[in-house]
C-alpha cells in the first residue's frame, strides 16, 4: 500500500514538473521584446551580426542572416546609387529615383515582406510594433527609413550633398518615429 501511494505521489509530481516546463519558456521571456513571437519559436532576443559596408556603398549581409534579410539587402543595393525623387518608387518598382518610403518599400519587397509600395504614414502601422532583430522600419507622417542587419537605409543624412537611398553605418535619432518590424525578423 505504501509503495502505491509513493508511486502515485511521484507520478503527480512528475506531471506537475512537466506542466511547469511547458509553461515556463513563454513566461521566462517577459523582458525580451518579442513582437508576439516567443523565443521558443524564433530567437529574436539574441543580437544579430552586423552587415559590412564596402567603400563602394554596397552592403554585404552577415553570413548568419536569414535568406529573406539577405534579399532585402540585395534589393536595396540595386537602388543605392539612384537619386532622391519625391514620389519615386511608388508608381512602379523600377524607377529612375526613389523617395524615402519608396526606398524602404523597394527593399522590403525584395524580401517579399510587402507586395505594393507604401508611403511613410501607413508604414507607421505596418508589421509588428517595436524594433526587430534583423529589420526595423522607422516611420512618421513625413519620413521613413530602415535599419537592416544593423545598418541604416535612408535618403537623408548623406555627406557631400548626395541624395537618394544610401547605406549609413551611423544610426540616427529615432525620436518622433514609430518602430515597426516584420514578424520573426
Amino acid at each position: 500500500m505504501l509503495f502505491k501511494f509513493n508511486f502515485k505521489a511521484g507520478l503527480a509530481m512528475l506531471v506537475a514538473l512537466a506542466a511547469i516546463a511547458v509553461v515556463a519558456p513563454g513566461s521566462a521571456s517577459a523582458k525580451c521584446t518579442t513582437g508576439g513571437v516567443t523565443p521558443a519559436e524564433i530567437d529574436i532576443c539574441t543580437p544579430t551580426a552586423k552587415a559590412r559596408l564596402l567603400p563602394t556603398g554596397e552592403l554585404i549581409p552577415p553570413m548568419s542572416a536569414p535568406p529573406r534579410v539577405k534579399s532585402v539587402i540585395e534589393a536595396a543595393n540595386k537602388i543605392r546609387t539612384k537619386p532622391y525623387i519625391w514620389g519615386g518608387g511608388h508608381a512602379r518598382w523600377w524607377d529612375r529615383g526613389y523617395d524615402c518610403s519608396g526606398s524602404v518599400s523597394f527593399a522590403l519587397h525584395g524580401g517579399e515582406f510587402i507586395e505594393t509600395p507604401m508611403p511613410s504614414g501607413p508604414m507607421e502601422k505596418w508589421g509588428l510594433t517595436g524594433e526587430g532583430r534583423w529589420i526595423t522600419v522607422y516611420a512618421n507622417a513625413g519620413h521613413a527609413y530602415a535599419v537592416i542587419a544593423g545598418v541604416r537605409l535612408d535618403t537623408s543624412g548623406d555627406e557631400g550633398g548626395e541624395t537618394g537611398p544610401r547605406w549609413h553605418t551611423e544610426l540616427r535619432d529615432n525620436v518622433g518615429y514609430i518602430a515597426r518590424h516584420p514578424a520573426g525578423y
